[in-house]
C-alpha cells in the first residue's frame, strides 16, 4: 500500500503522455497531484479531443526489443518503474511485428480512467496563461510541443532564451476495407514476429515497380503544399520525422531507401522484391484503420487524396484522417535545466516531455516519469538520485540536461549512441561490436536500473 501523506499538491500543466506519467508516479508516492489541461476549452493545431494522453501522430511506440534496440530497452526500464503509459500500451496493443503499437482510443481511455479514479489525482480544466501562481510551490510544465502562446512567452521572458522550434508532420490513416488486397498483401519485414503465434504478417504492403515509383515521386514533387506563415518559414524540420515530400525532393531514390524500402518483403503475385513498398500499420484494436508508415506530410488535403490514390492498392482509399503539420516548440534544456529538470532561474518549476527536447512518445513519457519521481522525492524532503547514465532513462536525461551542446541542441530520440562505452570482449579478447555490444549495453542497463529503483526514496516498502 502507498502511504498517503499530508502534503501540498504538486501541480502539472499539461495532460499528455509526460504529464500523465508524472502524475501517476507522484500519486503512487502518496502525494496529491493537480493536472491542469486546457483542452477541450482551448484546442491545439494537432489534437482532436480533450482526452488525456491523446496520441496525435503515429500509434506506434516503436521497437519493443529490449535486447537490441534502445527504445525497446526504455520500454523495459519504464515497466520496471511502474509506468502507467507502458501499462496502458501493453493492455491495448495491436499487431505490429516487433514494434509496440496501440489502439489509440483504448490507450487514451485507459490512461484517463486510471488517473481520474486515483483519489490523489484531480484534473482541473482550463489554460494556465502565463507563469503559474507563486503559491504553487512545485510545478511540472509538461505542455508538450504545442505549448500555448501565453505560457511559451512567459517562459521565454523568464529565461531570456528564444524558443527553439521545428515542424512535426502527421501521417494519414486509411480505412482497411478500402484497401485493394488483390494488389496489397500482409507481411512484416523479414517476417519479424513470425515466431509468435499469429505473428509475422502485421503490415499491409503496397508494391511499386520502377515506373510506378518514379511517377509517384513526380506527383509528390509537383503537388501543392501547405503554405507557411512568415514566422514559421525558417523553422527547421526534425530529421527523424521529415515530411515525405521533403524527402522526395532530396532525390528520386531517397524514399526507396527510407520509409519505402522494399528489403525483407516479397510480392506474392510475382514472388519478387518490388522496387519500393508503402507499408500500412494497424491503428486500432478492431483492425479497421491502418496508418501510412512514414508518410507524414504537409501536402494540402485535396492533394493528399489525389496523390496517395496513385499508390498501388490505394486506388479507392478512404481516409479516416489526412496528414497535417504543426509547429513544435522546445526549450534549450542543456542551458536552462539542472540535472533533475528544474528551471535554474526558478527551481519551483520543472519541465517534462517533448518541451525538454526529447523526441517521441516513449521518450516524452520517460522524462515525465523521471520528473514525477524527482518532484515527489523533493516534496517528501528526500532526494531522488538521477538514474545511472548506463541506463536508457539516465542516458536520455543526461543528454537533455547537459550532455548535448547547448549551442546546437536539437530534439533527440533515445539511442545507444547516448550510452557510455562498455568494456566487454569476445572469447579472443577483442572488444565486442554490433549486436553483441547492444546486448551487453542492454544487460548492463537493466541491472543498473533495478539497483536505482531499489535504492531510491520512492522504492516500494
Amino acid at each position: 500500500m502507498v502511504e498517503i501523506m499530508t502534503h501540498q499538491p504538486i501541480h502539472i500543466i499539461g495532460g499528455g503522455l509526460a504529464g500523465s506519467e508524472a502524475a501517476w508516479q507522484i500519486a503512487n508516492s502518496g502525494i496529491p497531484v493537480v493536472i491542469h489541461e486546457m483542452r477541450p476549452a482551448r484546442m491545439t493545431a494537432a489534437h482532436k479531443t480533450g482526452s488525456l494522453a491523446e496520441l496525435v501522430c503515429s500509434n506506434s511506440f516503436r521497437s519493443d526489443d529490449a535486447d537490441y534496440n534502445a527504445v525497446g530497452l526504455l520500454h523495459a526500464e519504464m515497466r520496471r518503474a511502474g509506468s502507467l503509459i507502458m501499462t496502458a500500451a501493453d493492455a491495448h496493443r495491436v499487431p505490429a511485428g516487433s514494434a509496440l503499437a496501440v489502439d489509440r482510443e483504448g490507450f487514451s481511455a485507459a490512461v484517463e480512467q486510471h488517473l481520474r479514479s486515483n483519489p490523489l489525482i484531480s484534473v482541473e480544466p482550463g489554460e494556465v496563461a502565463g507563469l503559474p501562481p507563486e503559491d504553487w510551490s512545485s510545478v511540472i510544465i509538461a505542455t508538450g510541443p504545442l505549448t500555448s502562446p501565453a505560457l511559451s512567452e512567459a517562459v521565454r521572458a523568464l529565461t531570456g532564451e528564444e524558443s527553439l522550434a521545428f515542424f512535426d508532420a502527421i501521417a494519414p490513416i486509411v480505412h482497411r476495407e478500402s484497401i485493394n488486397m488483390d494488389v496489397a498483401w500482409f507481411q512484416s519485414r523479414y517476417d519479424k514476429g513470425a515466431e509468435v503465434e499469429g505473428g509475422g504478417a502485421d503490415y499491409i504492403n503496397c508494391p511499386f515497380d520502377k515506373a510506378q515509383y518514379e511517377a509517384f515521386i513526380a506527383a509528390l514533387r509537383s503537388a501543392e503544399k501547405t503554405e507557411f506563415k512568415d514566422w514559421e518559414k525558417d523553422t527547421p524540420y526534425f530529421e527523424g520525422c521529415l515530411p515525405i515530400e521533403v524527402m522526395a525532393d532530396r532525390g528520386v531514390e531517397t524514399l526507396a531507401h527510407g520509409p519505402m524500402k522494399p528489403v525483407g518483403l516479397r510480392d506474392p503475385r510475382t514472388n519478387q522484391r518490388p522496387h519500393a513498398v508503402m507499408q500500412l500499420r494497424q491503428d486500432n484494436a478492431l483492425g479497421t484503420l491502418f496508418n501510412m508508415v512514414g508518410f507524414q506530410t504537409k501536402l494540402k488535403h485535396g492533394e493528399q487524396v489525389r496523390v496517395f490514390r496513385t499508390i498501388p492498392g490505394l486506388e479507392n482509399a478512404e481516409f479516416a484522417r489526412l496528414g497535417g503539420i504543426h509547429r513544435n516548440t522546445f526549450i534549450n534544456s542543456p542551458k536552462l535545466l539542472d540535472g533533475t529538470l528544474r528551471l535554474k532561474k526558478m527551481p519551483r518549476l520543472r519541465f517534462a516531455g517533448q518541451i525538454t527536447g526529447c523526441e517521441g512518445y516513449v521518450e516524452s513519457a520517460a522524462v515525465g516519469l523521471m520528473t514525477g519521481r524527482f518532484a515527489a522525492a523533493e516534496r517528501r524532503g528526500a532526494v531522488q538520485e538521477t538514474p545511472p547514465v548506463t541506463t536508457a532513462l539516465g542516458a536520455l536525461l543526461s543528454h537533455i540536461t547537459g550532455g548535448a551542446d547547448a549551442t546546437t541542441f536539437q530534439p533527440m530520440n533515445v539511442n545507444f549512441g547516448l550510452f557510455p562505452e562498455i568494456d566487454a570482449r569476445d572469447g579472443k579478447g577483442r572488444p565486442i561490436r554490433g549486436r553483441d555490444r547492444k546486448k551487453a549495453l542492454a544487460e548492463r542497463a537493466l541491472r543498473d536500473i533495478e539497483q536505482w529503483l531499489k535504492a531510491g526514496p520512492l522504492a516500494a516498502e
